[in-house]
């Protein structure tokens, strides 16, 4: 035997009041393996290394490019790298708080649920 609710509704079963909402779960950025930004960085290092290593002593016996001046540039290429995965995730969270403040600013309620 069934038991029902008032008016006749029955007990088990989804409500009738709740309404699927369709929303976005990850606006998260690509990890950053499978960015461009990370082979150009890695392309970036070791060419600067490359061309410490190759550009040796001059003929003044005096290097020209250090290896401190090499390992500098490659704080420097770092720092940018760093940054630039920052802005990127930065705006990636941006844009989510946007759109769940927007969808819960913008819900409505569902016209079969009783108001009050």
């Amino acid at each position: 035997m069934t038991a029902a609710s008032s008016a006749g509704y029955p007990e088990s079963g989804p409500s009738q009041a709740t309404v699927p909402v369709a929303r976005r779960t990850a606006v998260e950025t690509k990890p950053a393996f499978k960015t461009t930004e990370l082979f150009v960085y890695a392309a970036s290092v070791i060419a600067v290394l490359i061309a410490s290593a190759v550009v040796g002593d001059g003929d003044g016996g005096s290097d020209r490019f250090a290896a401190d001046q090499a390992w500098l540039y490659v704080t420097l290429l770092t720092i940018g790298y760093l940054v630039s995965r920052g802005l990127a995730k930065s705006g990636a969270r941006d844009s989510l708080a946007r759109d769940s403040l927007d969808s819960t600013l913008h819900q409505t309620p569902h016209p079969s649920r009783p108001h009050g």
